[in-house]
């Protein structure tokens, strides 16, 4: 059965099996935490890229690089979800935003939320408000939502179009932008449909952080909506000549270090693979190739493949929004 869910998983866009591998009877420690003193910029961040033998690898379930005290990603274990996303946590003097909650559901031993707590500081969490948001509605991005839900003083915005477009308070989506202040760290939030429906990316101010989820990462990024990708990259790239963007950040790593060149679909192995960060020279490249692409095409890049979904695809989606919704 777990082989025909990641069969049919493979199919779609953004779509994981996303219970525990048979790696997860492994003990591991949670979390291994590194920060600047290890890396002085985010494309030297020395991330776990997996394990030839994930059966008996004991890399830890979480790895969290801290920016800064106020400024934490988070990867999830590859061996344990072979998307292994990214998931971002933004403190201000109020409010800390949490973006995406990632593919590994919460177990009897497991909690995203509660793994959070532990690693940041269970303090931190009662004494200001979380909001918690997703990048986009595909099951690896969500999956740690309900251990957040039972928590007192935090709000789970669900990622379905509803929840989202009350959320960011855009009545004409996907126009305009929503400004939302944690408490002298300024976040602004930009409708971005194209890979999915429901995709935002949020800007953080402080950091100059883009932070754009599944539209735009180092790895094969599949389009469903080819002309409201087009019109969101276009977006992305006036937002980027009016503001300072230092980094662009997606939801995974999947490319290697070599030109266009990109990991299968289900690797638990990238000994090879690409840094996390983008820069705004490649979202300027790939507006250009959009803008003079006529139609739906495949456009491969330096650090990043652009591909249209089929139309089975598209109807497999539609099938899984429709399910989930």
């Amino acid at each position: 059965m777990k082989v025909k869910v990641l069969i049919t998983c493979l199919f779609l866009s953004g779509c994981s099996a996303t219970g525990m591998s048979n790696s997860s009877v492994v003990e591991r420690e949670l979390a291994r935490i590194h920060d600047i003193t290890s890396a002085p910029n985010l494309e030297t961040v020395p991330w776990i890229y997996g394990a030839q033998r994930c059966e008996t690898s004991k890399q830890p379930t979480l790895d969290v690089f801290k920016h800064d005290s106020r400024s934490t990603i988070i990867r999830q274990n590859k061996c344990l979800t072979f998307e292994a996303p990214f998931s971002y946590v933004l403190e201000g003097n109020d409010k800390i935003l949490v973006i995406d909650t990632g593919a590994l559901p919460d177990v009897v031993d497991f909690s995203y939320a509660q793994a959070l707590r532990a690693v940041l500081g269970k303090a931190t969490f009662e004494t200001k408000e979380t909001i918690v948001i997703h990048s986009h509605s595909h099951s690896d991005h969500h999956q740690g939502d309900s251990g957040f839900r039972v928590l007192q003083n935090t709000q789970v915005i669900s990622p379905n179009m509803t929840q989202v477009q009350n959320f960011v308070g855009v009545s004409n989506w996907p126009n305009g932008q929503y400004q939302l202040d944690l408490g002298e760290r300024l976040i602004t939030i930009l409708p971005t449909p194209g890979h999915q429906e429901e995709a935002i990316t949020v800007f953080d101010h402080k950091n100059k952080w883009l932070i754009t989820g599944d539209t735009l990462y180092p790895g094969l990024v599949y389009v469903k909506d080819w002309e409201a990708y087009k019109q969101s990259i276009a977006k992305l790239v006036k937002f980027a000549q009016q503001n300072d963007v230092k980094y662009i950040l997606g939801g995974h790593i999947e490319m290697t270090k070599t030109h266009g060149k990109y990991y299968p679909i289900g690797s638990t192995y990238q000994p090879n693979e690409a840094p996390l960060p983008l820069s705004v020279v490649d979202l300027y490249a790939l507006n250009e190739a959009l803008q003079r692409s006529e139609n739906e095409q495949q456009i491969i890049l330096k650090s990043f493949v652009i591909q249209p979904m089929s139309l089975l695809q598209k109807s497999i989606s539609n099938l899984f929004r429709w399910l989930t919704n």
